[in-house]
């Protein structure tokens, strides 16, 4: 059988033709993502590029048996999170809207103020995550949210993943007032227990409705074997899958991929982030297994500008700096730009690359903090500690691209210039060199055993970060 996935990016539509009977990867192509007019363009011009290459390598008349679709075009769903207090439900709607695909725009805890209800309506989200209290739990707050959201004049989805007891009060506020809304299973149903599947569903049913129409990907979901799915959860799926393995293949244990866009970098960890230094104690909201976050402001095009913004130099003396930010208005006004082989914007591409993993790893990874006790020094830890996580998985253009693309990756390592920090010490690296990882995760609804195989033999290793 063949099996034809299809990546609608923000910047790339991605192709990858699989033939399961010869248990392969026939070959992948891509072109430019044709937001602006129709997605099938980009898509139609990735499938000639694609049947060329087949050509090319002696496989003719290719013709797919099922199509498999995600996408994350335009940067996916817009969406901002509501909970109680900051360090529970306010973290853990953050977290299940990440593990979703969704772009998570900006939180809030408490009841919001007529100031942050201005700033919803111009943030102008597809989605909104509305939770807040333990079942059985406060329910005044959840219940004022609602009205206030209502009040809102925007026309978004709300998903209510909050204190059960206030479910029939909020369905009928929606109601009243015409809004559409979806109610599911509370994340944080127990004091500092997560429950994010159940809100996950919800919010990649309301992708699959909301931006099929929004970013013209209709007529390929019409011609589809199954629902597109966003992108990010299709990389979650490989990450879990690559981690866990299946029935009958051993999986590669903990592991964190960075997936570097042109509108977001996503970071992917596979791990418990229990403390690996003695005398810690945990605090905050515990982490979940499978773990995504979204940098919004971290991409290799239309968010570039931002990338600049957080380099430590910006001296106007700097010739070096001058040439980085002339590279980035380039790449921001015109982002179908790419560097030459052995220029000096390469270079700087691979720099920016570098910088956008960098911060993003830091912001994934959980945080150290000296604490002092009767009984001498301890150490409180947040978030997840990945300091002897083995494996590092780059993916996206950048990487693909660069003929250094380990270089861009050491960006991802602990630095004793931010030792709070608890990014990989010494992992090895490796590399998804034909983009598969969006793929596969699609793959893997189809063919859990063919997907593993598939990621095990197309993921490059490119050494050890020290070698």
């Amino acid at each position: 059988m063949k099996i034809l996935t299809v990546d609608v990016g923000s910047t790339y539509t991605k192709l990858t033709a699989i033939d399961s009977d010869r248990r392969s990867v026939l070959g992948t192509a891509q072109a430019f993502t044709t937001i602006e007019t129709d997605v099938m363009q980009g898509f139609e011009t990735a499938l000639a590029l694609l049947k060329q290459n087949l050509e090319n390598d002696n496989i003719s008349d290719f013709n797919y048996d099922k199509l498999l679709v995600c996408s994350s075009a335009a940067g996916g769903l817009k969406m901002v999170a509501l909970g109680l207090v900051p360090d529970l439900t306010a973290k853990a709607a953050r977290t299940a809207a990440s593990n979703a695909g969704a772009k998570v725009v900006n939180t809030y805890a408490y009841e919001i103020s007529n100031a942050e209800q201005q700033e919803i309506y111009d943030i102008n989200p597809d989605l909104v995550l509305l939770c807040g209290g333990t079942d059985g739990g406060n329910k005044e707050v959840i219940i004022a949210n609602a009205h206030r959201l209502c009040a809102i004049d925007r026309q978004f989805t709300t998903v209510v993943a909050g204190n059960k007891s206030a479910a029939d009060e909020i369905a009928e506020i929606f109601s009243q007032a015409g809004k559409n809304f979806v109610i599911t299973e509370n994340v944080m149903p127990v004091f500092n227990r997560l429950n994010i599947e159940p809100a996950r569903d919800a919010i990649r049913n309301v992708f699959i409705s909301r931006i099929i129409e929004a970013k013209g990907l209709n007529k390929i979901q019409a011609m589809a074997a199954a629902e597109i799915i966003p992108t990010p959860l299709a990389v979650l799926n490989a990450c879990e899958l690559l981690s866990k393995g299946t029935k009958s293949q051993q999986g590669k244990g903990d592991l964190l991929a960075v997936d570097i866009g042109g509108a977001t970098t996503d970071v992917y960890s596979m791990a418990s982030g229990l403390p690996t230094v003695d005398n810690t104690m945990t605090k905050g909201l515990p982490e979940p297994w499978s773990k995504r976050t979204v940098e919004g402001d971290l991409g290799m095009r239309y968010s570039l500008k931002h990338v600049y913004d957080q380099l430590p130099s910006h001296n106007p003396d700097d010739e070096k700096m001058r040439e980085v930010k002339e590279w980035v208005e380039l790449c921001s006004a015109k982002p179908d730009t790419l560097a030459l082989p052995d220029s000096e914007e390469e270079k700087i591409e691979e720099f920016l690359g570098q910088s956008a993993v960098s911060i993003a790893v830091e912001r994934h990874c959980g945080k150290f903090a000296d604490v002092y006790t009767p009984l001498g020094l301890m150490h409180t830890q947040e978030g997840k500690d990945l300091m002897e996580v083995p494996t590092v998985i780059g993916i996206g253009g950048v990487l693909r691209n660069s003929r250094h693309p380990k270089e861009i990756l050491k960006g991802a390592l602990y630095s004793f210039t931010s030792p709070e920090s608890t990014k990989p010490k010494n992992p090895h690296f490796y590399l998804d060199q034909r983009y598969i990882f969006a793929s596969m995760g699609l793959l893997s609804y189809l063919d859990p055993e063919l997907a593993f195989e598939l990621l095990d033999k197309e993921t490059v290793g490119l050494g050890k970060a020290g070698e």
